[in-house]
């Protein structure tokens, strides 16, 4: 089985996540996508996440990391899914991904204006969240996002309302 490595961002700020309408997967899924060569998962993520919503993000702590010297460490995911995967280049496969727990860079307050995004991204209230409301899709439909999107946008709004955000990348 092939299998290819990705990094995901759950992009959380002032009580909602961000998802978009994958046209390939047919799903709505938080930003993400492939490891390019040399990159590590989270260079991964940040470039992602920059590149599909325009926002910098950090991540949140959700684990600590040793005391090292000797070697250099980058923030562990939140999460590792592995999930099936079929597209037409390369048929059927599969994606590994480190999933994060993100927010952006900039904060937004308890109650403030949640940052602009591109056309066609959603930020999805708690509320939304935790019951699996549908949006509609670009062709009209009325789907909800997949439970591990759910799952993880309550996570990701949890860690962000209960203080316990760390500063890693």
């Amino acid at each position: 089985m092939i299998r290819h490595f990705t990094s995901t961002g759950i992009v959380a700020a002032a009580g909602s996540t961000l998802v978009h309408w994958h046209e390939k997967v047919q799903a709505w899924l938080a930003p993400g996508g492939h490891i390019e060569p040399n990159e590590d998962p989270v260079q991964a993520l940040i470039r992602e996440v920059r590149e599909e919503t325009g926002l910098d993000v950090r991540i949140l702590a959700t684990a600590a990391l040793p005391k090292l010297s000797n070697l250099e460490q980058i923030a562990p995911p939140f999460t590792v899914m592995i999930e099936d995967v079929y597209d037409r280049e390369t048929g059927k496969h599969q994606h590994i991904d480190f999933t994060y727990l993100t927010t952006p860079v900039s904060g937004v307050p308890d109650g403030g204006e949640l940052p602009a995004v591109p056309d066609g991204w959603h930020w999805l209230e708690r509320a939304a969240l935790e019951v699996a409301s549908p949006l509609k899709t670009p062709t009209g439909e009325m789907v909800a996002p997949p439970e591990d999107v759910l799952k993880l946008g309550i996570a990701a709004l949890d860690l962000l309302e209960n203080g316990l955000v760390g500063e890693k990348r």
